[in-house]
């Protein structure tokens, strides 16, 4: 579990209680339940009439619920600390104006062996800094390997086809596993998505642009030609029809629009080169080319 402010005392007082909990990480985190409501200010006593209330936090507004000032106050972070029984990483800037340090001090205390703490020297509270947020990411990156066992696939063996799954987390979260490799495909929260992974349409243009990649890397080595780094950056969108373009749904077309950068010194043979064999991608042919996609529908009992 990881909780950054207020999350952080959220996860300290719920970990001993989890157990499937293998460690626990916290940034910024008040170290008290008094700390916790006493920068809920005037709002406490709207949450207490009205059962919820929006409170102000440094930069970020929250919906604080009668549930979680009851929760707060019934709950010891002390004891919740020290019973806890699981590995502990502490963040915190020593120059926290929201929370301060001491807090982090006191957690430590607490909380018995196997403990960690670091300094986020130079940060603020929310970590606004991207650097302060990587280096933050990057400890506890380096940290968590120690506790967590090595990622598994999700079945026994490695499966022959691609399973996409929903997770059952957000609206269109879905699990997706390839062989040994697991990740998330998702849609942007602009259309009500989590934003957790890239979208079926970011699935394609990361089809083409690693098998373009992979296409022009095998090409080099055959000419043996010194290309250093190869990157491709492709971007999607439909299209109204041009003319003399066949046309799909409403009119239009999709469009890959794919930039092929190499870090040597291009001729204009080489680049005329270059072009012919990225078409010769095998994914760019399937985009190309009209393909059958063949649909069956099962229980999932079903054998």
């Amino acid at each position: 579990l990881i909780g950054h402010s207020l999350g952080g005392a959220a996860v300290l007082a719920v970990a001993k209680d989890i157990a499937e909990v293998r460690a626990v990480i916290t940034i910024g985190a008040p170290a008290d339940a008094s700390h916790v409501l006493h920068h809920l200010g005037a709002s406490l006593q709207e949450i207490e009439e009205k059962g919820e209330a929006q409170v102000v936090l440094g930069l970020k507004t929250f919906t604080i619920k009668r549930q979680f000032v009851e929760d707060v106050r019934r709950r010891s972070l002390r004891e919740a600390i020290s019973t806890m029984k699981k590995p502990l990483l502490i963040l915190h800037s020593p120059l926290d104006q929201v929370v301060g340090v001491d807090n982090a001090t006191r957690i430590f205390l607490a909380a018995k062996h196997p403990k960690s703490f670091v300094s986020l020297d130079r940060a603020d509270h929310f970590l606004t800094d991207p650097k302060d947020a990587a280096f933050a990411a990057e400890v506890i990156g380096g940290w968590l390997p120690r506790y967590l066992a090595q990622d598994e696939p999700q079945g026994d063996e490695p499966i022959e086809h691609v399973q996409i799954m929903e997770t059952g987390v957000g609206r269109f979260q879905n699990a997706v596993q390839a062989g040994r490799h697991r990740l998330f495909a998702d849609e942007p929260e602009s259309v009500g998505g989590s934003d957790t992974g890239p979208s079926p349409y970011d699935f394609l243009s990361i089809a083409l642009g690693a098998c373009t990649s992979m296409t022009l890397r095998l090409y080099a080595e055959r000419k043996q030609l010194d290309l250093g780094r190869i990157q491709v950056d492709v971007s999607h969108e439909k299209l109204h029809v041009r003319d003399g373009v066949a046309g799909g749904e409403n009119g239009k077309i999709d469009c890959f629009t794919r930039v092929i950068s190499v870090d040597a010194e291009l001729t204009e043979d080489m680049r005329a080169n270059f072009v012919e064999i990225a078409g010769k991608c095998p994914v760019h042919r399937t985009l190309e080319a009209r393909s059958m996609v063949e649909t069956k529908i099962r229980s999932r009992d079903e054998a």
